[in-house]
């Protein structure tokens, strides 16, 4: 399963009205670091597609969600379980850790 969009309109439905966990990505083009775990977040979405929903929102198009989440820096990572962050991570880290990381949060 590949990574899904969500904007500030379906953020609500996609994320928060989830069965299953989710990990949002807030990210933005100009970013170095979002685009170097970005290849990471895909192989992570075909792996464990099944137990998490793996999503990505532009900070740029989209300001009203990361601001209602605090969001400061990018790329900041949000676990999502039955509505509510369970888990946050900023700046970028390696595939490993990010995969441990899901793992130990949900």
């Amino acid at each position: 399963m590949a990574t899904v969009s969500v904007s500030d309109e379906s953020f609500e439905a996609d994320v928060i009205g989830s069965s299953k966990p989710v990990l949002v990505d807030f990210w933005a083009s100009w970013c170095a670091p979002c685009k170097a775990i970005a290849p990471s977040l895909e192989e992570i979405s075909n792996e464990l597609g099944e137990e998490i929903t793996i999503a990505k929102i532009n900070i740029d198009d989209n300001p009203l969600t990361p601001s209602k989440f605090g969001v400061r820096g990018i790329p900041t990572m949000m676990i999502f379980k039955d509505g509510k962050v369970v888990s946050t991570q900023v700046g970028a880290m390696a595939k490993n850790r990010i995969d441990g990381w899901i793992k130990d949060s949900i």
